[in-house]
């Protein structure tokens, strides 16, 4: 009889949730959600200590502010526009989601809507008709400027500048919209042509305090409320004084090492995605930031060539992929020994096979939290501070 409830209850919250797969935990109140959570990471970093309570979101839903809608047809020909069915192609229409940004999912419905009365026809992926795969939408939190992407199958979109003129009679505050040609039978959703037929093809947004430009390839974390809670736990951590050299490995587009620039002596990112690096100069001049440096590398590479010329790192952060770090790049760590490693991670079991490698090269775990950044899914992101010990520190270089 529970189990029936339970199912009731999850439809209500989402009609799809069931097919879709997104938010795991949609049956989940968010008071259990933070209890589940918390009790994993307590128990994953149980060998290290205790951690600090989890941070919670004030308000968990319509958090994401990039959303995706793959578009295709029903049998009966009709334009629908969702997302895929968990490990299938088969596409879930979806009017609006628990997570993602209203106003994003406004728009979507509203492309769908004016697609019939201008002959644009959703593509197929089995015939390899039709132009329109996907729409992305992306807000800026701060700042309320908003990104239309269109991803097509071919460069030519007819009647283009009065599909715009609709769009934005219907949505006014939509800054931008960028045309993207995806041609390749593939699972990528962006292709590598773009064509601005409306507004800037960028828009802006403040995270820390620091301004960020975002274009449809832009990396940019999707949940900005929450990300800020991280950064500041992150930056609270590093107990920077305005003295050290701090360095940011796998820095992306330079988000964490701009914020800690404010209060490091230099900043040196490291980032192997060179269109992440070009994003990073480009944030770094637009908000004046003078003492950061970014270089295309390796980080573990880089971290040895530092090694080697006997340069200091005072203080590492770094925020790796899920998988973690490799082993190349932690024994880079134990050849330049920071005296404090601040670690982003975004999945906390391989972060704790990373500590595990980090404390017999004579680090002690000191602090760790939690931060509940994408709620109604079983994800947990955590920053973790890290200290040489003085027997460690007096062998460093």
């Amino acid at each position: 009889m529970r189990h029936i409830e339970q199912k009731e209850e999850k439809k209500k919250l989402c009609p799809v949730a069931a097919k879709c797969g997104g938010c795991q935990w949609i049956n989940k109140g968010y008071e259990e959600q933070l209890q589940v959570k918390s009790a994993q990471f307590r128990m994953l970093m149980e060998p290290f200590g205790r951690p600090e309570p989890m941070i919670a979101m004030e308000e968990p839903t319509h958090y994401r502010n990039k959303v995706h809608a793959v578009f295709g047809e029903d049998r009966r020909h009709n334009v629908i526009s969702g997302i895929y069915e968990e490990k299938s192609h088969r596409i879930v229409p979806v009017d609006s989601c628990l997570i993602e940004n209203k106003k994003a999912d406004e728009i979507i419905v509203s492309i769908r809507g004016l697609l019939k009365s201008f002959k644009i026809r959703p593509y197929n992926e089995d015939t390899g008709f039709g132009l329109l795969r996907h729409v992305l939408v992306r807000t800026g939190h701060v700042t309320g400027q908003i990104m239309v992407v269109l991803v097509l199958s071919n460069p030519i979109m007819p009647s283009k500048n009065n599909f715009v003129k609709a769009l934005r009679a219907l949505h006014p505050e939509i800054t931008t919209i960028v045309v993207n040609v995806n041609e390749q039978n593939t699972s990528m959703i962006l292709g590598n042509k773009e064509q601005v037929i409306y507004g800037k093809g960028y828009i802006e947004d403040e995270l820390c305090g620091k301004r960020f430009r975002i274009s449809p390839k832009s990396f940019y974390q999707v949940n900005p409320r929450q990300t800020e809670k991280l950064y500041a736990k992150a930056m609270e951590y590093a107990c920077l004084t305005g003295k050290e050299t701090v360095l940011d490995a796998y820095c992306g587009t330079g988000t964490i090492g701009m914020i800690a620039s404010d209060h490091a002596a230099q900043v040196i990112g490291v980032e192997l995605n060179r269109d992440a690096v070009r994003d990073a100069v480009s944030n770094a001049k637009r908000n004046q930031i003078s003492n950061i440096q970014f270089y295309q590398n390796d980080a573990g590479k880089f971290l040895l060539g530092m090694a080697e010329q006997k340069s200091r790192v005072d203080v590492l952060l770094m925020d790796p992929p899920r998988a973690g770090s490799d082993k190349a790049f932690l024994e880079a760590v134990a050849r330049i020994r920071p005296g404090r490693i601040v670690y982003i991670s975004c999945n906390p079991e391989t972060l704790v096979r990373d500590l595990h490698f980090l404390a017999k090269k004579g680090y002690r775990i000191e602090k760790s939290v939690a931060v509940d950044m994408f709620p109604f899914t079983d994800s947990i992101e955590a920053v973790c501070s890290l200290s040489l010990q003085p027997r460690a520190a007096t062998q460093r270089g």
